[in-house]
């Protein structure tokens, strides 16, 4: 029988390089990955505005590629039934340049800057999270705006790739308000999720990048800040007007995705460690 007296005679036959090999190979523990999120929370929380703006607008920026390499499959693939498979791979693309870049991106912010708040409540700290928030959103958005509008000169892309565009955003845009809430809890909480299980990929985190986004293309999940260079793109078109585009997509994926990643997942992240920290 491996008592704990012979489970201790045992670790004292390891060496002191066998059993930090051991320790090394153990998974972190949840109040570890916990403590890593939150760390990096607060150094977020603290960031001067102009670092996050610019940041942000970088992320608003690099998203759009996301739009563009979906458009570039659509308009070459064949238009066959599996064509949407390899099509929404495409939208992973953005991310990863945005995740992998360390760029200011709003729905990464609604896990990691909470997670400070709910172990220290304070009004300081909330004042500090909302201030990202707003701060992040906004550059995001202004990006995403730009990149639209930028996608739009004259002879950048071929009739068949901006046609293309338009389908992707169309389709988007066809969902009622609150097909866009719902399914934008969805998206908040799988990136909420993404940014919980980073830590841990221990060089994996493109293919968790690559997987967790792929599913929100492929489950026609909305992000608000993927989704609004995809609004943007439509409005300049002149098919999309901004007072749909505001109650339609907007409002109903802002709330969703923020519900999804701070309402649900950074809740039940902090309840499943409170008692261990």
């Amino acid at each position: 029988m491996n008592t704990p007296n012979n489970r201790s005679k045992t670790n004292r036959k390891l060496s002191e390089t066998e059993r930090a090999d051991v320790e090394g190979r153990l998974r972190p523990r949840v109040p570890m990955l916990y403590e890593i999120i939150r760390k990096e929370g607060e150094a977020e929380l603290v960031r001067p505005v102009s670092g996050l703006w610019w940041s942000g607008v970088a992320a608003g920026l690099c998203i759009g590629f996301s739009m563009i390499s979906e458009g570039l499959l659509q308009a070459y693939l064949p238009d066959t039934g599996w064509r949407p498979l390899l099509e929404n791979l495409g939208y992973s693309v953005g991310f990863l340049i945005v995740i992998m870049g360390r760029q200011q991106l709003f729905t990464e912010n609604t896990i990691t800057a909470v997670l400070p708040v709910m172990a220290e409540k304070s009004l300081a700290n909330l004042w500090c999270m909302l201030r990202l928030w707003g701060v992040v959103l906004a550059a995001n958005i202004a990006g995403a705006f730009l990149f639209a509008a930028f996608c739009g000169l004259d002879g950048l892309f071929s009739t068949e790739v901006r046609t293309a565009f338009s389908v992707i955003a169309r389709h988007l845009m066809d969902m009622d308000a609150m097909d866009m809430f719902w399914r934008g809890i969805i998206a908040g909480w799988l990136i909420a999720t993404l940014v919980w299980i980073l830590p841990n990929s221990e060089g994996g985190e493109v293919l968790m990048i690559v997987l967790i986004t792929y599913l929100i293309a492929l489950g026609d999940f909305t992000h608000i800040i993927a989704g609004s260079v995809e609004a943007f793109w439509l409005i300049f078109n002149g098919d999309l007007g901004i007072v749909e585009m505001l109650a339609g997509f907007f409002m109903p994926t802002l709330l969703g995705n923020v519900v999804g990643g701070t309402l649900l997942f950074a809740m039940i992240s902090y309840a499943q460690v409170q008692d261990e920290i």
